[in-house]
């Protein structure tokens, strides 16, 4: 079996990294600005990451043509979409029929966060602790002190911290308004998905997008891509399968190493010259989170500059690849704009510059409103600043 699919790939086209990176960025709506809404823009991403508040609209302003914070905004107010747990045990933003579709979908590894938590649970009923939880937020949606608070007076032995996580890995527990709004603040609230988006009956027990589509699904937006590509993407296990009884629908390349890929027959594959222009991107943007080989958008000598720590830098890409971090300033006092400062890991040529500069205004362009400060385009001349 093992020489069989050897001769397989073998037998594959080969695309080049450069190839696979006109391709991802394609799916991603990053070789272009897309005319379509930030809703239909959610879906196709399947989602965008969303640990801070902010990213999700920093990832759609360098997607979506005309687009406005306002948009995604009153996706959220009205609840269309919304900020959950989803896939890699992360928050991401989802539509509504996405939260509620992904989230049995990724249920196996949240639950396996359990594991970090153990000692602060023992002798604790997790079946009771879910139906417990349950009825506090769905009486009301509660911010997450409150939650706490709540749990450890009915479990005043164990850890209130392991107490509140675990009921977010054992229900599917959705951030409330106004979190997550533009020009908004507002503390961590939690009621269940059911509640917030107002799902009744059978669509409670839902089993969740089927693992044939969400191979189709993850192909559209982040492919080609390798079995393990998607296994990082999702942090499931076993998929491989999946992909085997796809195979007749999908077509296959393999990488420079070798790697077998797989993609969807009628998706954009642009010739390697394709220009890509310069794209800011937020911290933990998923285009950088979703391959088990990363090198098709980020670069090896590269590899540890998006990081500092744990911590996600906000990332810059020039001709479609890492070049880059970038940090947003508010104005000192009496100064009502803002500093855009670029970090450039190699030397740009001066039309590299011009068009940094020029897809930097776009984007605080894009980024102002009303309910938020006016960014100037104010750049520093790309000085170094500490990984901090």
């Amino acid at each position: 079996m093992a020489s069989k699919t050897a001769d397989r790939v073998r037998h594959h086209p080969v695309l080049t990294t450069r190839a696979l990176n006109r391709a991802t960025l394609a799916r991603q709506l990053l070789l272009r600005r897309a005319a379509m809404s930030a809703k239909d823009a959610v879906t196709h991403l399947v989602g965008l990451q969303a640990q801070n508040v902010k990213p999700p609209y920093v990832q759609l302003a360098a997607r979506l043509d005309g687009f406005g914070p306002e948009a995604l905004s009153g996706l959220m107010a009205s609840r269309e979409v919304g900020r959950m747990v989803t896939l890699r045990s992360t928050i991401h933003t989802h539509t509504a029929e996405d939260c509620l579709a992904l989230r049995p979908f990724a249920q196996a590894p949240i639950e396996r966060e359990l594991r970090n938590f153990r000692d602060g649970l023992v002798g604790v009923d997790l079946d009771r602790l879910a139906a417990h939880t349950k009825e506090l937020v769905e009486e009301r949606p509660l911010p997450l002190k409150e939650l706490k608070a709540a749990l450890a007076e009915r479990w005043p032995a164990a850890d209130p911290l392991a107490l509140s996580a675990a009921a977010r890995c054992l229900l599917p527990l959705v951030q409330v308004t106004p979190r997550g709004l533009w020009g908004r603040s507002g503390q961590v609230t939690l009621t269940t998905a059911r509640k917030w988006f107002g799902v009744v009956g059978a669509a409670e027990g839902a089993a969740g997008i089927a693992p044939d589509d969400a191979v189709l699904r993850y192909l559209a937006a982040f492919g080609p891509a390798s079995v393990q590509d998607m296994q990082t993407w999702c942090r499931l296990t076993r998929l491989a399968p999946v992909f085997e009884r796809l195979r007749d629908r999908l077509v296959a390349f393999q990488d420079e190493n070798g790697v077998e890929l797989f993609d969807l027959p009628d998706a954009p594959r642009p010739d390697a010259d394709t220009p890509a222009p310069p794209r800011f991107l937020p911290e933990f943007d998923n285009l950088l989170l979703s391959h088990a080989d990363r090198t098709r958008v980020v670069p090896l000598a590269y590899r540890k500059r998006a990081w500092n720590g744990n911590q996600g830098h906000r990332t810059l890409l020039v001709d479609g690849f890492l070049a880059g971090i970038w940090r947003l300033e508010d104005g000192t006092e009496g100064d009502e704009h803002g500093t855009l400062t670029v970090q450039t890991f190699d030397t740009l040529t001066r039309a590299q510059r011009d068009a940094v500069a020029e897809e930097g205004e776009r984007m605080l362009a894009s980024l102002s409103s009303a309910t938020a400060p006016t960014y100037a385009v104010r750049f520093a001349d790309f000085a170094r600043f500490a990984d901090t």
